[in-house]
Order: structure tokens, then sequence, then C-alpha cells
């Protein structure tokens, strides 16, 4: 079992909360920490970005002198301590062991009630950054290497029943060798068979799935598939597909490349809560092809699939893996023949915020 020590006012000294229950849990006195660590057993050397739930930092174990990410965990609209967000991410993380999922190390504490912080393994660069500050864009075949290994990394995900929630560029970490780590799991949830109503006010706007948009109430691994399906697009254009400004701009951004969606190919479409209460342009033509012209047909068929409107109908992770875009010339290349950048997550002003 984890733990966090409690030493907030609005909670009795010598106490901590359980990860696993969220009650408090008498410590002994020569353990204020439970098995947590303090955080000055780091060095902050630099801030690196900023996620759904906390700030990055880069930093230095003083006792392995091992390089880690730093988050610190939001805490500031909790009166009891940790968020009910960050303790999901938590908990996900320390059961989540893959080579495209960023590891959770430990979690480590400070002396106030909202100094918490976890320690995950430190990826030199973001695909964002990438993207922005790239001279030459991916080619195809670091384009196959890069979503092979996000897809991989989903399946491992979905066949544990979690679904992340919030995909895009930003949220997909590198090493130096060429490795993809999915990160920031402050959304992520579990799900199940019936499904569960869940907000569909989740995923950053550019990639969030139609059944969101729409507002449907429940929605389960298909909305990382489209999100994906965006983020494959965005990489072979070297723009975003929908940079929308609002739902209903992404709406009209996504009738235009794919046509408008009817009961015929998503049935209940028509039920959906948002439909009556927008207007819905009638165009018929599926325009992918027209956008990405120099894409194979094995490529089209699987940004196809993976924008299908139909939730249940779009293509998984394990599936995609098996077309045979990924099978054709160019081939993927191998992780370790990613191009190499430098690391600008290194030279930021150093944080001393404790």
């Amino acid at each position: 079992m984890m733990s966090l020590r409690s030493s907030g006012s609005s909670l009795e000294e010598g106490h901590l909360v359980s990860l696993s229950t969220g009650k408090l849990m008498k410590i002994p006195e020569n353990n204020k920490f439970g098995r947590c660590r303090s955080v000055t057993c780091f060095e902050k050397l630099n801030r690196i970005g900023e996620g759904t739930y906390g700030i990055v930092y880069r930093a230095r174990d003083c006792e392995s002198d091992e390089i880690v990410a730093l988050k610190k965990v939001r805490t500031e609209d909790e009166k009891e301590g940790i968020s009910i967000s960050s303790l999901r991410e938590i908990t996900l993380l320390l059961n989540l062991k893959h080579e495209n999922v960023v590891e959770l190390k430990e979690v480590v504490v400070g002396q106030r009630l909202d100094s918490i912080f976890l320690v995950m393994e430190y990826c030199e660069q973001d695909l964002a950054s990438l993207l922005d500050n790239m001279t030459s864009p991916f080619s195809e075949a670091q384009v196959k290497c890069i979503i092979l290994q996000l897809l991989n990394g989903l399946k491992f995900l979905h066949d544990a029943f979690i679904v992340h929630r919030d995909l895009k560029v930003s949220n997909l970490l590198m090493t130096d060798k060429g490795i993809l780590k999915i990160a920031d799991f402050g959304l992520a949830r579990t799900h199940g068979i019936p499904s569960k109503d869940m907000t569909p006010r989740v995923v950053t706007l550019w990639y969030r799935a139609p059944e969101l948009l729409f507002g449907a109430k429940t929605h389960n691994a298909a909305i990382d598939i489209w999100a994906s399906g965006c983020i494959l697009a965005e990489l072979l254009a070297h723009k975003p597909l929908f940079p929308g400004k609002s739902e209903l701009e992404m709406i009209e951004l996504i009738i235009e490349m794919l046509g408008s969606p009817s009961d015929a190919i998503w049935p209940g479409f028509s039920n959906l809560p948002a439909v009556k209460a927008v207007y819905l342009r009638k165009q018929p033509y599926n325009n992918l092809k027209h956008r990405f012209p120099w894409i194979s047909e094995a490529g089209l068929t699987l940004l196809n699939l993976m924008l299908l409107f139909h939730p249940e109908r779009r293509i998984t992770a394990r599936d995609a893996i098996a077309t045979s875009y990924f099978k054709e010339n160019p081939l993927p290349c191998d992780s370790d023949m990613m191009p190499t950048f430098p690391h600008h997550r290194n030279h930021k002003t150093p944080a001393s915020e404790r």
C-alpha cells in the first residue's frame, strides 16, 4: 500500500493519506513520511512543462544521481489534500509497466499539504515541441515508427480496460533512444461493460472524438483511437488535422473532411444530446484522399478506420497494428534509428520552488 504524509492544518499532524482508501492513517513518530521519501532528496534543475494536473521539473535524485521528471501535483483546490484525479493517476501508473507508457517510480512529499510530487522517468523531448522546432518534418518511416509505438502503448492500456482520454502530441514523450512514452494520466479512467456515464468534456479540442462533441454520455477506448488518428494525420501533414477553436467549429471541420454523419453510418446518432442543438450542413464526400494524395491506399484505409464516426466500428489498437500500412514500404524505422535532437527540456530557467 502506498501512502502520503499529511501535514496541513486541516489534518492531524502525524497522519497520512492512504492511496488505496483515501483515508487518514496514524504513522509512527519515527517515520513521519510513511513509505514516501522527502522531495528534499531531489535537486530541482529546471521546470520543463505543465501537465493537466501538475507542474513538471527536471530533477536529480541526490542518492542515486539519476535524472528524473518530478511532477508537482496540484492540490490548491483540495481542503484535505490530494485530489481524486491525482489519486487516479497515481493508482493507475503504479500498476502500469510498459515500454511505451511513462514509468512512475515513486511518490515523494514536501513539508506542506500542497507539496506532493510524482517521480517519473525522464524523457528528453515531447512530440509537440519537436514538431514546433524541427527544421524538416519526420519521414513517413519515422511517422510509422512513432505511431506503432503509440498503438502498442494503447493496446496495453486498452487490454487493461484503461482509456487515456487526453491523447495529444504534447502528452507523447520521446527519449533520446527514440522510444515513445504515453504520459499525463490525469484524465485516464477504467471502463468496462456496460459502459458507465463519464463527462464528455475531455480530450483537448483538436483531438476530441465526435461522440464527445455531440455529448454522448458514455465513451470508451475508441476516443483514444480517434485522437491517435488525428495525431497520425498531423505527423503526415505537418500540421493539425482539425484545428478548431470551438466545439462547433470542430464539428464543421470534421464534416468538411469526412462528410456528414447520419444514422445510416452511425446508428443512434440522431439521439445524441447535441445533434438537435446545432445545424449540420449536408456534405456527402470523404476528402481524406484529397488532403493526403501522397499516402498509399493502405495508409488512407488505416486513417479512415481510425476516424470512423461510429465508435463501435472504429478500429482497435490491436487491429491497427496488424494493418498492411506498417508492412509496406517505406517500412517503420527502428526506434534507435530515429533522429536525435538537442535536449531543449534541459535548458530552461532553474526552478527553486519546494
